[in-house]
């Protein structure tokens, strides 16, 4: 079941029908031990919207913090090594990748979250910027995976290329970090051949695209969502981006005036464009 977060309240989409869920949030349901079976109560007493209203879509996120992982992909790992080869922290990500413990950075606020149809940035003192496609696990307060979005952790690939202590300015910015469509709560594990596409267009014309899957990230969910819980706790749960596959050319850097479209098959299409 697809669970966003409109300008009118949460929209429940199950079973073919859309249906409001007027007395519930994701604070509430992340606090829950069992969001899918919650969910499932208030589908069975909640009306359905009313299609002539129109709805403006909001990044589905109540008060969670979000956090990342990083070099979870063999293609992150060498982008990362190459960009990083003049500071001498190339060797860092090559031993990340093979270190039992993973990358673990903060990314953002709730407030800081960027919704579908939002502006995504650039810091202004980067020449080198890119969008980073990337599942992102929602991890309820007990720190089991309830459920999974889209997510862009638009990145500064030259300032943490200078030096690896520059990346939280390369990654921790306004308009660094988008969410959306909606969350995707379901018990059942996503199959590793879950599709993960990115599509650049700039000026009407495809600038890049790219796909990778699910299948090609090296570590576990709820390994990765017991590294991040193991001594920090989340009282309302947490988001967590796992990384991403997808590497555009060492040439490219996002403009203001792309668009950046992130598909992932079974959740939707996480839409923004650049400020």
């Amino acid at each position: 079941m697809l669970l966003y977060r409109t300008d009118h309240g949460l929209v429940l989409v199950t079973d073919g029908r859309a249906l409001r869920l007027t007395d519930l949030s994701f604070d509430e349901l992340l606090q829950d031990r069992s969001p899918v079976a919650r969910l499932r109560a208030h589908a069975a007493k909640a009306p359905e919207t009313d299609g002539a209203t129109p709805q403006v879509l909001l990044a589905p996120i109540g008060s969670q913090e979000v956090w990342a992982a990083g070099v979870t992909y063999f293609r992150s790992r060498d982008a990362r090594m190459d960009e990083s080869r003049e500071s001498g922290g190339a060797t860092f990500y090559d031993r990340v990748y093979e270190a039992p413990r993973p990358e673990m950075f903060f990314k953002a606020t709730a407030p800081r979250v960027v919704g579908p149809g939002g502006t995504v940035r650039v810091r202004r003192d980067s020449a080198w910027s890119v969008p980073e496609p990337e599942l992102v696990l929602v991890i309820n307060a007990a720190g089991a995976v309830v459920g999974y979005t889209v997510g862009n952790d638009v990145s500064a690939r030259d300032i943490e290329g200078e030096n690896p202590l520059y990346l939280p300015q390369a990654k921790v910015y306004d308009g660094a970090c988008a969410i959306g469509p909606g969350v995707l709560f379901t018990e059942a594990a996503l199959p590793p051949t879950t599709g993960i596409r990115l599509a650049i267009t700039r000026g009407g014309s495809v600038a890049f695209e790219g796909q990778t899957t699910t299948g090609q990230i090296k570590r576990g969910f709820d390994e990765l969502a017991g590294w991040l819980y193991r001594e920090t706790t989340f009282p309302v749960g947490c988001y967590l981006f796992t990384g991403t596959g997808i590497v555009p050319p060492d040439d490219f850097t996002l403009a203001s005036g792309d668009e950046v479209a992130i598909t992932i098959d079974g959740i939707g299409t996480l839409t923004n464009t650049v400020a």
